[in-house]
């Protein structure tokens, strides 16, 4: 059932925040089980230094990565920065469509 007098604008915001939170779950769900694989599988059980040399775990590349992208998706999603440039764009827009 559909609300025919919503506010455009807030159901858009209220879309972009639950797809974000959808985002951040099967972000920590699929980085829990990289985690869980390479913990299991390593056969040196986790972080090791073999003849001065660090072995970096190969989960962390897209934990960092994928972060990375969730993080800017969260304050693109939560902050008023976002709107407040499109608000600004569309006003530039406007104002140069009426000749000013």
């Amino acid at each position: 059932m559909e609300a025919t007098n919503r506010d455009p604008e807030l159901w858009r915001l209220a879309k972009a925040r639950a797809k974000f939170k959808s985002h951040l779950f099967i972000y920590i769900g699929v980085n829990i089980l990289l985690w869980a694989i390479w913990l299991l599988t390593d056969s040196d059980g986790g972080w090791s230094v073999n003849r001065n040399q660090f072995n970096i775990p190969w989960p962390i590349w897209p934990t960092v990565f994928w972060g990375f992208g969730v993080l800017m998706n969260g304050i693109r999603v939560y902050s008023s920065f976002g709107g407040q440039l499109s608000e600004r764009e569309y006003e530039r827009l406007v104002r140069q469509r009426e000749g000013r």
